[in-house]
């Protein structure tokens, strides 16, 4: 069951960073010269604790 909250989750996360990614863009008025690097770490960082959360509640 693990197996489905982490694809469930990753794919969540992919489309909330590339919301959050847009919405710096917008902020700042143009696109970012690293976005690619940008999305790497927004998504990095939620990965890590989202999983790291549904890895503490699925332990039993």
């Amino acid at each position: 069951m693990e197996f489905v909250y982490f694809t469930t989750a990753g794919l969540i996360l992919y489309f909330v960073s590339s919301w959050i990614l847009t919405r710096i863009e917008q902020a700042r008025g143009k696109l970012l010269p690293y976005r690619d690097v940008v999305f790497f770490i927004i998504i990095l960082t939620l990965a890590v604790s989202s999983f790291s959360l549904i890895q503490y509640l699925t332990d039993k």
